[in-house]
């Protein structure tokens, strides 16, 4: 029975568990769904809810196709950029639907359930574009299952009001390029690192550096050299007399 609940945990056929909070971290029906929503407490995903603002749902939108894309890319790398302070990240993808669950929902995965930890716990006192953030864990692991994939192929007949991820793309070279950044700061990182550990390994082999080794010979004076003499010949007359 047990392997059975384990099997169906998260899916349609689980009566306990809601399948689409499992999949998507969101749920239209919110609080009053009839099934648990079960936040994770550790996870490699966070949620920021709302987050990005459309400039096509706005009354007063004027934008072209292009001045859309460059909005939105400067949307993307800014957050993404202030992300991945945190630590790796592994995927980051935001929303474009317009559902009251999904409308703007950015969604990060690193590659450390710490780095999202961390990440929620700061977030959760800022502010972006004089709106408070909202952030919490999400149980979403495989962005792929929770996307819709008729829109992919702009076949989707319920548009922005789909219970599954409509994804905002920026642009391939832009994307690139912040993950490669990323991928240089790492390399840079650990090879920093290397040289700290390398740096303290060798200080503990060598304890005593060549300024100490050059004032201890100094100190060693003529009359130190005498003492010595003199001390080693009282030495070598207590043997003879023990003889």
């Amino acid at each position: 029975m047990a392997e059975y609940l384990a099997s169906i945990y998260g899916t349609e056929k689980d009566k306990v568990n809601c399948s689409f909070y499992f999949k998507i971290g969101a749920c239209r029906h919110g609080d009053r769904c009839s099934r648990k929503h079960v936040k994770p407490t550790f996870s490699q995903t966070l949620l920021i809810a709302n987050m990005y603002k459309n400039p096509v749902h706005d009354a007063a939108f004027h934008l072209t196709e292009s001045q859309l894309q460059e909005n939105f890319d400067l949307f993307y790398e800014d957050v993404f950029m202030e992300l991945a302070k945190f630590g790796e990240v592994e995927d980051m993808v935001v929303c474009d639907n317009v559902g009251d669950h999904l409308v703007g929902n950015v969604y990060c995965q690193y590659r450390l359930e710490e780095s999202a930890g961390n990440a929620v716990e700061s977030l959760n006192n800022r502010f972006y574009a004089g709106r408070p953030l909202y952030a919490e864990l999400s149980p979403v692991t495989d962005f792929r299952e929770a996307c819709c994939r008729q829109h992919e192929i702009a076949e989707c007949n319920r548009g922005g009001f789909c219970n599954f991820m409509h994804l905002k793309h920026p642009t391939r070279t832009m994307r690139r390029e912040l993950y490669e950044g990323q991928r240089m700061d790492i390399r840079e990182k650990r090879k920093e690192e290397t040289r700290r550990d390398e740096d303290e390994r060798r200080a503990k082999h060598e304890p005593y550096n060549d300024d100490y080794k050059k004032v201890k010979h100094e100190s060693y004076n003529e009359d130190d050299y005498r003492r010595d003499r003199h001390g080693s010949s009282d030495r070598r007359e207590v043997k003879k007399e023990y003889h």
